[in-house]
């Protein structure tokens, strides 16, 4: 479309106008600051570590608290958790809880289709930002989030969010940078006021929510797919490391309601320690979790879907002679293939009716997978040595 044909009533202008001139001042202004009076600015640490609070602080707000607590009720949470997230949320300006999670459970349900909010298939860019610039038609109503209309401390939030977040993200660090100034008797205290309102306040929001945008955009475009790829939702280990373990998306488009999104024990995902030490302390409850084998069920059958293709196109680029020489692993692969699906199918049903799976059948299966990525492996070292 082009622009002098694009309806001016289609533009979201005070969300435009926040995101637009809040990111242009984070480029600009925050730079100029610092450029001009970081001499003179005094408590640079506080203001730093002012800074780190906030952006895990807000972080954890969504990612905790919108995400895994009111999208997915991945967990149940007692009313100090629920008061920090949504406080904490609000100063994200990533809208209101009630909002957010209308909008992400759409996205669930209607994930790559035109009813997704936030639809990979129309462009980077409009599932970054752009679906929160325009609004390309009418907003459905909201019907989804019946249960969170009956959370009174949700509907406060929800009436006061807009309130709630320029008082906790742009006031309270702007007073709290004064105080530490005026305490420590620094001879500007309002410079160091202004640092903490444009670092912890202004540059905060915008870091934190191109990470969250970063979920909606690259992690539908870039990262693996081991759970499934019948949607584009990828497993990006550079996007959690942003976004407090959200990156891993595939996992959590298959298993949403887990409480985790980093399954594996060496995947970061900060959100999910935090949860599980909350519910050692008797703040969080009920965690919802996919059981061990279901989850290599989900491996074992998009591996079997994929290593047959993923040989194939190995093999057509080898020579004849390597092709020959490879011959047996090749036929072995497409063997495997089929043995890991009939294998996902019979561990699927047993997790499904809640059977117990031995430790060594869990075992072989992963070995199974293992062998499976070897193989491949040594077709990617033959093409290598055959290119060359």
């Amino acid at each position: 479309m082009k622009f002098r044909n694009f309806p001016i009533y289609r533009i979201e202008w005070i969300t435009s106008t926040f995101l637009i001139v809040t990111a242009l001042l984070s480029l600009t202004l925050v730079p100029w600051f610092i450029a001009t009076y970081h001499a003179e600015v005094q408590g640079w640490g506080f203001i730093i570590a002012l800074f780190v609070f906030y952006y895990y602080a807000t972080g954890f707000g969504i990612t905790l608290g919108y995400h895994r607590l009111f999208s997915h009720i991945s967990f149940k949470a007692k009313w100090p958790v629920k008061l920090f997230v949504l406080l904490f949320g609000a100063a994200s300006f990533e809208n209101s809880a009630l909002d957010w999670s209308a909008d992400h459970r759409i996205h669930h349900k209607h994930v790559d289709e035109d009813e997704d909010p936030y639809d990979i298939s129309k462009g980077f860019f409009y599932a970054h930002i752009g679906w929160l610039l325009f609004r390309l038609k009418p907003k459905p109503p909201v019907t989804n989030v019946k249960d969170l209309e009956a959370d009174p401390l949700v509907m406060w939030q929800h009436r006061y969010v807009q309130w709630i977040g320029a008082f906790v993200g742009f006031v309270v660090p702007t007073f709290l940078g004064w105080a530490y100034a005026t305490l420590n008797g620094f001879t500007s205290p309002w410079l160091t006021a202004t640092a903490a309102f444009l670092i912890a306040g202004l540059l905060r929001t915008v870091v934190v929510q191109q990470g969250t945008f970063c979920i909606n955009s690259l992690c539908h475009m870039f990262g693996r797919q081991p759970y499934s790829r019948d949607h584009s939702a990828r497993d990006s280990g550079a996007v959690a490391l942003l976004t407090f373990g959200e990156g891993y998306h595939n996992y959590h488009h298959e298993f949403q309601h887990d409480y985790r999104n980093g399954v594996k024990a060496w995947q970061f995902d900060p959100t999910k320690w935090i949860i599980w030490t909350l519910s050692k302390v008797g703040l969080v409850e009920n965690l919802r979790r996919v059981s061990d084998s279901r989850i290599l069920a989900a491996e074992l059958k998009e591996k079997s879907r994929t290593l047959g293709m993923d040989i194939d196109n190995l093999a057509s680029r080898l020579d004849q002679r390597t092709r020959e020489l490879k011959a047996n692993t090749i036929a072995a692969a497409h063997n495997l293939a089929k043995d890991l699906a009939g294998r996902a199918e019979s561990l699927k049903e047993l997790s499904l009716s809640k059977a117990d799976v031995s430790n060594e059948t869990m075992s072989e299966l992963r070995g199974l997978l293992n062998q499976a990525g070897e193989m491949l492996e040594s077709l990617r070292r033959a093409d290598a040595g055959s290119a060359a």
